[in-house]
């Protein structure tokens, strides 16, 4: 290839668009671009789409945790302050994360959407890609590539009391809060 691509959008069938596109408009801000009773292209940023949703006439089999398919999409905030404003909205409106995960190279929330795909919610922890992979390639990320559940009202609160950016979005902060569900597990069987 001549260019390197850039992922331009994501595309899901649905047999229940009027919800997945409100979810959708909720948890990214998106706004639709176009619509009709099969169709619904939406956007959150200067791309003209970015999100289409796609109802069949015919009805369609419901996905499993289990089933074969696109684990999740992923949407990167600029900072934390931002991801947890975003976690503190979506609340409100009764959305909240499956799972939170401490990667070490992002911060992470894990919501499903009415569908039961996964949507990620992220923060990078490095502000360059050269460090992230210098991370991904050390030895807390080999011992353990998935990383800790953490309470994202804890962080919120912690964030907001004053605790710094870089002590919240290590894995060992997150590991001092309460036990949590394995979070590949919760992902597995939510």
């Amino acid at each position: 290839m001549s260019a390197t691509p850039k992922l331009a959008h994501i595309v899901l069938m649905t047999g229940q668009l009027p919800a997945m596109r409100d979810w959708y408009a909720k948890v990214l801000g998106a706004h639709v671009v176009y619509e009709n009773p099969g169709l619904c292209f939406m956007t959150f940023d200067d791309e003209h789409h970015r999100l289409a949703l796609v109802a069949p006439p015919v009805p369609l089999t419901p996905r499993t945790p289990l089933t074969a398919c696109m684990h999740h999409s992923a949407y990167t905030f600029a900072g934390l302050s931002d991801l947890l404003e975003s976690y503190a909205r979506l609340k409100a409106l009764n959305i909240e994360p499956l799972t939170p995960i401490q990667h070490g190279v992002t911060t992470s929330l894990y919501y499903r959407d009415p569908d039961g795909n996964l949507v990620e919610l992220q923060v990078d922890n490095f502000a360059h890609p050269d460090a992230a992979t210098a991370y991904m390639q050390g030895e807390e990320f080999a011992a353990d590539p998935i990383g800790p559940a953490f309470d994202p009202q804890a962080m919120l609160d912690a964030l907001q009391a004053g605790t710094p950016v870089a002590t919240l979005i290590t894995r060992a902060w997150a590991r001092s809060g309460p036990s949590l569900p394995d979070p590949m597990t919760r992902m597995m069987s939510a």
